[in-house]
């Protein structure tokens, strides 16, 4: 028998044999769809971690482009600075 088609007056005529069968297989369905309702939070759970991470990671990304960045800027500074230091003891040299 159909256990989705079954109706109020077809459980009635149904013996005990037949309602526990049925209870029994409605029972390993909700069994089934608990766990994999279990499954689908626990994955859902997984992908808000990743995406919080996901989030972290790019943030740590664009901080540490700013400290290369800055680093690039204080490196060309100091090459500047050498090059006029540099220049300077050539033009002491000449005079």
């Amino acid at each position: 028998m159909n256990k989705g088609n079954v109706t109020d007056r077809e459980l009635r005529k149904l013996s005990r044999a037949d309602l526990l069968e049925l209870l029994l297989a409605e029972s390993r369905e909700n069994e089934m769809l608990r766990a994999q309702l279990k499954e689908a939070q626990e994955k859902l759970a997984s992908r808000e971690i990743e995406l919080q991470n996901a989030g972290s990671i790019a943030e740590a990304a664009l901080r540490l482009n700013g400290v290369f960045e800055a680093a690039e800027q204080a490196a060309q500074q100091y090459l500047e600075n050498i090059r006029r230091i540099s220049e300077g003891k050539s033009h002491e040299k000449e005079s």
